[in-house]
C-alpha cells in the first residue's frame, strides 16, 4: 500500500456538532492527524445528541472517528500556551466556534497568520464574517429556511425540512475540498492562507436550479413530494399488488420505449400532451392516471422487470434497515470494523477509491483520551498535568 496524501499533515479543531468534525473527519480519512479540541467534562455537544449507538451519539461516531480528543478550558490563560504550542507544529487550524468567539481568544485568522506563516487557517460560520447576519445563529433547519429549500421541499400541502444535515454536509464538503485546495497551494508557494465558508452559502451554492428556474422563469419548481418538479414521469407509482415503483424518464428516446415497451401504448409517445417533457410536467395528472391504469393491473416485479427491460431507471423506496443490509454494499466491501468506548462499531468505508491506498479507519476517542499524551508530547510534565486536571484546565 502506499502512503496516504495527508500523512505528516497535523489539524487542530476547534470544532463541535456537524459541519466542521464532518470536513476534519474526511482529512483524517486521508492520513492527517486531527486534533480536537473539547470542553473539559462535556465535550462536543454532539457527544449527547443520543445514545442510539450501544450508549454513543449517531452523529459523534459517524463524524469524529480517526480523531485524537484533547480536552481544554479555552478560557483559562493556561490555553493560550498549549494552543500556542499545538500550532507551532500544525498544518491546519480549523474553528466553528461562535461568531466572534475565535477573535476573542486571540484565534482570529489575521492574527493566527501573522504567527504562523505556513498555517492553513479555516474558519466555519453559518452566515459569513460580514453582513447584517454575521451574529445570528444557524443551526440546519434555520439555514434550510433561509435559502429557501423548505419551500420548495415536501408535499403541495406541507413544506419540509431534508431529513439528513444537509447544510452542515454542504458546508463541511466545502470545507474540506478548500482546506485540500489551501494546502496544495503552500505546497506550490510555501505559504498558508485563510479561507471561510458559511452554511448559508454552502447551500446557497446547491440552490442554484432552483435560482435559475425561478429567477427566469417566474415561478420556483413546486413542491411535488417524491416526484420531480421538473421532470416527468419522475417518481413513485402505484403497482396493483400494492407495492411502489420508483422510476425516471430522462429524455424523449427513453420515453419512447417507455410507452412501446413498458406500457405496451406505443402511440402515446406522439400524444400532443406529452410530446416533450416541459408538455408532461404541464400535463402531469393525466399523464399519472395514464400510467398507473396500466400500472394497477401489475405487480410491482413485473413493473420492474419491464422497465429493466426497457432500460428505464428504477429502484425501490428502501428503509435505513434494508439499506444497511443492500447487496451491493455488501459485494463491493464497503464496511469496516471501527473501535470506540462501547467496542467495535461498523462503519461505511469513504466514498472515494484511491488505487492503492486504504482510508484510515480509526477509532471514536473518548472524551479527551490523549489529552495526557499531547501534553506530554508538547513538552509539559506530569506534575503539571495533573494540577490542571485537578483544576479543570484539562
Amino acid at each position: 500500500m502506499h502512503p496516504l496524501p495527508l500523512e505528516g499533515v497535523t489539524v487542530v479543531s476547534l470544532e463541535q456538532a456537524v459541519a466542521a468534525p464532518f470536513a476534519t473527519r474526511q482529512l483524517a480519512d486521508l492520513g492527517a492527524r486531527v486534533i480536537k479540541i473539547e470542553r473539559p467534562g462535556v465535550g462536543d455537544f454532539a457527544r449527547r445528541y443520543d445514545a442510539t449507538v450501544k450508549g454513543l451519539a449517531s452523529h459523534f461516531v459517524w463524524l469524529n472517528r480517526s480523531k485524537q480528543s484533547l480536552t481544554l478550558d479555552l478560557k483559562r490563560n493556561e490555553a493560550a500556551d498549549v494552543l500556542a504550542r499545538l500550532l507551532e507544529q500544525a498544518d491546519v487550524f480549523v474553528q466553528n466556534l461562535a461568531p466572534g468567539a475565535a477573535t476573542r481568544l486571540g484565534l482570529g485568522a489575521p492574527a493566527l497568520r501573522a504567527r504562523y506563516p505556513r498555517l492553513v487557517v479555516a474558519d466555519l460560520s453559518g452566515y459569513g464574517a460580514t453582513g447584517p447576519y454575521r451574529d445570528k445563529k444557524a443551526y440546519d433547519l434555520l439555514i434550510q429556511s433561509e435559502v429557501g429549500l423548505v419551500s420548495i421541499t415536501g408535499t403541495p400541502e406541507t413544506p419540509s425540512k431534508v431529513g439528513i444535515s444537509i447544510a452542515d454536509i454542504a458546508a463541511g464538503m466545502y470545507l474540506y475540498s478548500g482546506i485540500l485546495t489551501a494546502l496544495l497551494v503552500r505546497q506550490q508557494t510555501g505559504a498558508g492562507t485563510a479561507l471561510e465558508v458559511s452554511l448559508f452559502e454552502a447551500l446557497g451554492e446547491w440552490m442554484s436550479y432552483p435560482i435559475y428556474y425561478g429567477g427566469y422563469g417566474g415561478t420556483p419548481p413546486s413542491r411535488t413530494g417524491a416526484s420531480h418538479a421538473t421532470i416527468a414521469p419522475y417518481g413513485p407509482f402505484a403497482a396493483g399488488d400494492g407495492g411502489s415503483v420508483y422510476l425516471g424518464v430522462q429524455n424523449e428516446r427513453e420515453w419512447s420505449r417507455f410507452c412501446g415497451q413498458v406500457l405496451a401504448q406505443p402511440a402515446l409517445a406522439d400524444d400532443p400532451r406529452f410530446e416533450s417533457n416541459a408538455r408532461r410536467v404541464e400535463h402531469r395528472a393525466a399523464l399519472l392516471e395514464r400510467i398507473e391504469a396500466v400500472f394497477s393491473r401489475l405487480t410491482a416485479a413485473e413493473i420492474v422487470r419491464r422497465l429493466e427491460a426497457a432500460g428505464i431507471a428504477n429502484a425501490r423506496m428502501n428503509s435505513v434497515q434494508e439499506f444497511v443490509d443492500h447487496p451491493q454494499l455488501a459485494a463491493r466491501g464497503r464496511w469496516r470494523e471501527i473501535a470506540s468506548p462501547a467496542g467495535p462499531l461498523r462503519a461505511l468505508v469513504p466514498p472515494v477509491t484511491m488505487e492503492g491506498r486504504e482510508a484510515v479507519m480509526g477509532a471514536v476517542p473518548a472524551l479527551g483520551e490523549q489529552t495526557d499524551a499531547i501534553l506530554r508530547e508538547i513538552g509539559y510534565d506530569a506534575a503539571t498535568i495533573a494540577r490542571w486536571r485537578e483544576d479543570g484546565v484539562v
